[in-house]
């Protein structure tokens, strides 16, 4: 299996010569299983490349999971190019939205109105179909088998574990771990917290010895205090959910976009040494745009 990563920033794009090393584009990555199988994980600015190197194998059947609809993670879209040229499917996966009572489907609808982009969805060439996923319930692309986890944020969010031929990459997307939102003493405090530790462990066990774990580390644990319930990890909270979780590797992404380079290998490097206790021995890198990982 391979793992091309081609967009790495959470939030927003970020190009420019402080982020040129590990990139800039928002988030997209690329799964190959041992068949060739495409899989595509979100579909931020990073997919508009990807879809550049896809016009050397056309026609291409894309299966792209949606983790949620939050914009950078649905922002390339519009931009893929075999979208426009016949003979290609587009084959979107994602979650039922209950606040706008819609599927998957809406990601494309709304993006496509002409007050946003000049080219509707009936005027694309490619053939486009929609699949929406439960959580807990495994579909089958392929050789691939993909279960959806459901995990916390401020929408509809899909963790991602895909298995195929013996190996395994669970994939989070944007993730807080939940927390306990009332104080020790406070009503309703204790029932919380059992709610707290049982999303927590069926999380853990959703990740459970995956070969490699690709995790929201948006933040360091100085940052957090002031973002909390805003839906993102850190370095600290991912390090500890591998460790639990017994994954080979943890690669970590959704790289805060007004960190630098310097300043994001800096906090890796400051999260490595404070996690040292736990950290020793276990395989812990950063996403790279442009980067493969082979397995």
């Amino acid at each position: 299996m391979k793992v091309r990563f081609w967009g790495v920033r959470g939030s927003i794009a970020s190009p420019g010569p402080k982020t040129v090393r590990y990139g800039g584009n928002t988030t997209c990555i690329e799964i190959r299983t041992d068949n060739n199988e495409l899989i595509i994980l979100d579909a931020g600015t990073g997919i508009f490349p990807l879809s550049q190197t896809l016009l050397a194998e056309l026609p291409v059947t894309a299966n792209v999971l949606i983790t949620h609809s939050h914009w950078d993670h649905i922002q390339g879209l519009p931009f893929f190019i075999p979208n426009f040229i016949p003979g290609n499917t587009l084959r979107l996966h994602g979650g039922f939205d209950p606040v706008s009572g819609k599927g998957i489907e809406q990601v494309m609808s709304v993006q496509l109105q002409y007050s946003f982009f000049p080219v509707r969805e009936a005027e694309m060439k490619a053939r486009i179909e929609y699949v929406t996923l439960v959580p807990g319930e495994s579909h089958q692309i392929g050789s691939a088998t993909i279960t959806p986890c459901m995990l916390n944020h401020p929408v509809i969010d899909f963790g991602y574990r895909i298995e195929s031929h013996g190996k395994s990459v669970f994939f989070t997307g944007d993730h807080e771990p939940p927390y306990n939102i009332y104080q020790p003493g406070d009503n309703g405090y204790d029932e919380y917290q059992e709610f707290v530790d049982d999303k927590n462990a069926a999380i853990i066990e959703a990740i459970r010895d995956v070969d490699v774990f690709i995790a929201d580390c948006s933040y360091t644990d100085a940052e957090y205090p002031t973002k909390i319930g805003w839906g993102h990890g850190t370095f600290s909270s991912s390090i500890a959910s591998a460790k639990q979780a017994n994954a080979k590797v943890l690669i970590c992404t959704h790289h805060e976009p007004t960190r630098s380079d310097d300043a994001l290998e800096e906090a890796f490097q400051h999260a490595l040494k404070s996690n040292a206790s736990i950290a020793a021995g276990m395989d812990i890198r950063l996403a790279r745009e442009g980067e493969t990982y082979e397995f």
